[in-house]
């Protein structure tokens, strides 16, 4: 059990293969959330080919208030040629509208941070969508520091597989 900031206690484990129907209902309601339902075209073969297969793309932590699943995070390492060491970018955290302000949020960042300490991990990255002003609070709060000299750009479906020709 992990304490979370005094609030009713919260376990923090290593999903398995039989959590796949729970990991993509969070990535479900994560999308909804941030409104992109119509980004959210994954199922659980793929998620099952990408975080249980013998090298892995991600890893995924799951919270959980007493029995009742309450959040999770993906995450996978990365790399900093500045740095020379690797790093951990957590791709999606989402906590469950019943169970946030609860620590939990904080629970699971704590969990990526001890696990990026024992890596040997530079540091720690995410995104966030400009208009989710209670994450980017939140994230304030943990003292993380947003990086406004960056632009993220991204190649998906027809414009990657034109440029792979």
């Amino acid at each position: 059990m992990n304490a979370n900031n005094g609030n009713a206690p919260c376990e923090i484990r290593p999903a398995t293969a039989s959590d796949l129907a729970l990991i993509l209902s969070f990535i479900r309601e994560l999308a909804e959330y941030e409104k992109l339902e119509h980004e959210a075209v994954t199922n659980e073969e793929l998620l099952n080919a990408a975080l249980f297969s013998p090298n892995p793309a991600a890893e995924v932590i799951l919270a959980f208030s007493g029995e009742a699943p309450a959040g999770f995070a993906l995450f996978f390492q990365s790399f900093s040629t500045f740095l020379g060491r690797p790093g951990i970018y957590l791709e999606d955290l989402f906590v469950r509208l019943p169970y946030r302000r609860r620590g939990i949020g904080t629970e699971l960042f704590r969990r990526i941070a001890r696990i990026a300490i024992e890596r040997g991990c530079g540091r720690l990255e995410w995104s966030v969508l400009n208009w989710n002003r209670s994450s980017i609070e939140f994230y304030q709060r943990l003292d993380a520091s947003p990086m406004s000299d960056w632009t993220t750009y991204r190649l998906t479906g027809v414009a990657l597989d034109r440029l792979s020709k």
